[in-house]
């Protein structure tokens, strides 16, 4: 894998891939039909950006260790979803001791206390601030040459490390990028998220537009982005092990990677004990051997694979509060299913 030791510096000397573009032709997306925001929803709302005002005063930096503390009282005093967390984290590795399960737990709740922080404060950043968030960046020439092809590229993740900063980083390096989201509870969270995406150079393609939008995307030779470990549903999803439970996986990205025949790349951002940024790429195989469904089990199966493999590096930074394996096809034994 190629090597980036200097973000920044690499990001002047090659310049950009491409500029962030429409894909040609591309009509604009029916809009959704509005979510009125309830009293809640603007409560909510409104001490978000009251947060936010206040920790754009002192830095990225500082503000996320405030978001981490905040992050912490969830886990205790609050118990927000504690159970939930614990009881997965020793589900995914049943060997440790009770006090190390607690460790990882309330790490996690540290970690997306700063993650969610640092994502809300990127909109406040240019390109070159974001790409020297980065330490080191390993398999970059990985994604330039699937990229080169001229079938676009599909890029897997989870919510692992910082999920928002990885993609704001390629934004950052010019690639002609959409990324497939949810539509969040809270209409006006979700609004604001959508903003400070576009204005770091993602475009957003949410999940009732992926069918139609991704496909022109890919031909249009963009990259794009989808977090690939939450099952919901009513999403095309198949079920791959995932730390030795069957989990309800999308299985979007597999089909279009077949179908149009698009690459597949495994990203991640990793946060670092300095706070800064190592973000890894690497290749999923999606040749196809004709069998259609094997391929789509085989592609899913790979990238959750892969995901696993870097959870286990760093669960501390994993999102264990989401209940990965709460669906389930009927007659799963109870030992592959969702953990009690």
């Amino acid at each position: 894998m190629t090597r980036i030791s200097d973000p920044r510096e690499r990001a002047r000397r090659s310049g950009a891939t491409v500029p962030l573009a429409a894909a040609p032709n591309e009509p604009p997306a029916p809009p959704r039909a509005e979510r009125a925001p309830t009293i809640s929803h603007r409560v909510q709302y409104g001490a978000l950006r009251g947060v936010i005002g206040t920790l754009r005063r002192i830095g990225i930096g500082p503000a996320g260790a405030v978001g981490a503390g905040l992050g912490l009282l969830g886990y205790r005093p609050l118990g927000i979803r504690r159970e939930v967390v614990e009881r997965q984290v020793r589900a995914a590795f049943p060997k440790l001791p009770p006090e190390e399960v607690q460790r990882i737990a309330r790490a996690s709740y540290a970690n997306l206390g700063r993650t969610t922080t640092e994502t809300a404060l990127l909109s406040r950043y240019d390109r070159e601030e974001i790409i020297d968030m980065f330490d080191d960046v390993e398999g970059w020439s990985i994604v330039q040459e699937r990229l080169a092809r001229g079938k676009g590229l599909i890029l897997v993740s989870g919510h692992l490390g910082n999920w928002e900063i990885g993609g704001a980083y390629l934004a950052a390096r010019g690639l002609p990028m959409q990324a497939v989201a949810r539509y969040m509870e809270n209409p006006l969270f979700d609004r604001y998220l959508t903003r400070t995406r576009e204005r770091i150079g993602m475009q957003i393609v949410h999940d009732d537009e992926a069918v139609r939008r991704v496909p022109r995307s890919l031909r249009a030779g963009h990259a794009v982005a989808f977090l690939v470990d939450q099952g919901a549903v009513g999403l095309a999803s198949t079920w791959v092990p995932f730390f030795g439970r069957l989990a309800k996986t999308p299985r979007g990205p597999a089909v279009f990677a077949l179908r149009l025949g698009a690459p597949v790349v495994f990203g991640a951002a990793i946060r670092q004990p300095s706070g800064r940024f190592r973000l890894t790429f690497e290749p999923i195989d999606s040749s196809s051997s004709g069998n259609l469904e094997a391929d789509v089990e085989r592609i899913v199966t790979d990238y959750t694979a892969t995901l696993e493999r870097w959870v286990r590096r760093a669960p501390e930074q994993y999102f264990w509060h989401h209940r990965r394996w709460k669906h389930q096809r009927p007659g799963t034994p109870p030992e592959l299913g969702e953990p009690t």
